[in-house]
């Protein structure tokens, strides 16, 4: 188990440091640093003493040591477009961002799982069709649409939900909520239901699919020879068995959620990082671009570990092959 843990966090630190390397050269090839802060018009003094002053006069691989130093303690300079330090920007978005990709995920397990399970026991009923039916339409239509139809509908047409920020909130020393307030679940609803509608139907339809297989298996056909009833079957054998894809799904798009709530953020103006990053690309402000890169790919990482740790406790034939049995 060490050995496992040591080895993955050995190739956690490889890619993020060619992550970091890759954010470094954002720097180097996009745009000048010293031109956005001082103008078109500045003189060649003030050029040269502003590039010394922010190591741009020193070798390349230099300054990217000083670059991975400085990440390393989440430091990524000023943004160029508000004259702020970026870690203070995304510090403030961050909680944002959080809150709605991890409620997004939990709406997308708790609803997508239990329909799979249904799909999988009732094929071919009604029902069962019924629930493919949705999640092909899940599946098909883009995030944005989704989440214009739910404005359209639930709060031009019917007024309930509010179409855009993110309500009232309260502050727990840096960390800002807006779970502990009514307001600020109403604002909540509709961009995690169009953030978590793709994510429900990928998990409902890959349970499905995996609930079918593993019912198929021959260890289930002695189960029932034995004389178990079917919940012990289905949800004590069957349902812990589907989980591995499940989870490794599941851990894979709670990091897309995060990455690529851009869309989502975006029509909702929720003032997330994926907000944040959009007015970042438009103006070509580099920090910003470069922290973004390097936090997303450290939750990528992290959520790997941690979905591979959750294998141990799920699967025991990996715990087997890792102490040289059969």
């Amino acid at each position: 188990m060490l050995v496992f843990v040591l080895r993955r966090l050995l190739q956690a630190v490889i890619v993020m440091v060619v992550v970091a390397f890759i954010a470094f050269l954002l720097f180097q090839y996009v745009g000048d640093p010293v031109v956005f802060l001082l103008g078109q018009d500045a003189k060649p003094d003030q050029i040269r003493q502003l590039r010394a002053d922010l190591g741009l006069d020193q070798p390349f691989f230099v300054q990217f040591w000083h670059f991975l130093l400085n990440a390393a303690q989440g430091e990524f300079g000023l943004s160029l477009r508000q004259g702020a330090k970026v870690s203070r920007l995304i510090g403030e978005r961050l909680p944002a961002t959080l809150e709605l990709s991890v409620v997004a995920a939990l709406l997308a397990l708790l609803v997508g799982l239990p329909m799979g399970v249904y799909a999988a026991l009732r094929r071919g009923t009604v029902g069962s069709q019924a629930v493919m039916a949705l999640s092909l339409l899940g599946v098909s239509l883009p995030t944005f649409l989704i989440g214009i139809l739910l404005i359209l509908v639930f709060s031009v047409w019917l007024g309930w939900l509010p179409s855009f920020g993110r309500g009232e909130v309260v502050n727990l020393g840096w960390w800002s909520t807006g779970l502990l307030t009514r307001d600020g679940w109403s604002h909540l609803v509709l961009p995690t239901v169009t953030l978590a509608v793709f994510q429900l139907t990928l998990i409902m339809r890959l349970v499905r699919a995996e609930m079918l297989e593993v019912l198929r298996t021959d260890y289930i056909k002695f189960a029932r020879a034995r004389g178990l009833s079917d919940r012990a079957i289905h949800f004590g054998h069957a349902l812990r068995n589907t989980m591995v894809p499940v989870i490794t799904i599941t851990g894979l798009q709670l990091g897309s959620l995060i990455a690529f709530a851009i869309i989502t953020e975006t029509v909702f103006q929720w003032p997330g990082m994926g907000l944040l990053f959009i007015q970042a690309v438009t103006y070509a402000d580099i920090p910003v671009m470069a922290a973004y890169l390097c936090l997303i790919a450290l939750i990528f990482v992290t959520i790997n570990l941690v979905v591979d740790l959750l294998y141990f406790a799920v699967d025991p034939r990996l715990r087997v092959s890792t102490t040289g049995g059969h």
